[in-house]
């Protein structure tokens, strides 16, 4: 995917020059600059219920960039979780959530650090519970991604490494009033929920894919039958 790109970054502040090396550790894929190619959803990212933010606009040149997109075909939900589990604070309790969360980490981690930028689902905190569910075995993996499909939560657009960084330049900062967009991320937020409550109470399928499986018949990416599971 070579092609020139309108990012956006929502903030309670205005990012003319977004610095290489700066920011959380902790966020979903580790250290980076992260935009959506939305606007509306970058403004909503940018409020709090006190603070009105704003969604500063970016041309983006790919031109020779690598790109991991983590949405297309050759990677499923699982590679997702483990870059989640190695970034994120995430607390998993003993016994099978700890051995999926080291199984994960150890089969389904992507060679991912190499990547100039990258394309994935933004893990709000509606995401943990999902996450945290599949890890002790109480939601199948077609149940995970339906989840979050459904939640509708937005993805990502991830500058990664210095030359990313180089190819990115300054449009504008468009304001997010806080009256508007922070009860829209609550909505977003809270039909997220609603989806994961709807699946996590649903039959257990009995040809369901679930953690346990994967560790017992210890699946790996290029099992079939997984690929097949998430796209269903």
């Amino acid at each position: 995917m070579e092609r020139p790109m309108i990012l956006y970054h929502g903030s309670q502040n205005i990012i003319r020059t977004p610095a290489y090396g700066q920011g959380n550790r902790y966020n979903d894929y580790g250290l980076g600059f992260y935009c959506t190619e939305s606007p509306e959803l970058a403004k909503e990212w940018a409020c709090t219920e006190a603070n009105s933010g704003y969604a500063n606009a970016y041309d983006f040149d790919t031109e020779g960039l690598s790109i991991l997109n983590l949405q297309n075909g050759e990677y499923n939900i699982l590679h997702w979780l483990a870059i989640l589990l190695e970034n994120r604070v995430f607390q998993v309790s003993a016994g099978i959530a700890e051995e999926g969360r080291e199984y994960l980490l150890r089969t389904f981690l992507p060679e991912y650090r190499s990547f100039d930028v990258m394309i994935g689902y933004r893990a709000d905190d509606s995401y943990f519970s999902f996450a945290n569910a599949f890890l002790n075995n109480s939601l199948s993996l077609r149940q995970l991604e339906k989840a979050m499909m459904l939640g509708k939560l937005g993805e990502q657009v991830v500058l990664k490494s210095e030359r990313a960084f180089e190819r990115i330049a300054f449009r504008e900062a468009q304001v997010a009033e806080k009256e508007i967009y922070y009860p829209r991320k609550n909505s977003r937020d809270r039909k997220a929920r609603d989806a994961y409550r709807e699946e996590r109470g649903s039959r257990r399928a009995a040809d369901g894919i679930y953690l346990v499986d994967i560790l017992r018949e210890e699946r790996d990416s290029h099992d079939a039958r997984l690929r097949r599971n998430v796209s269903e």
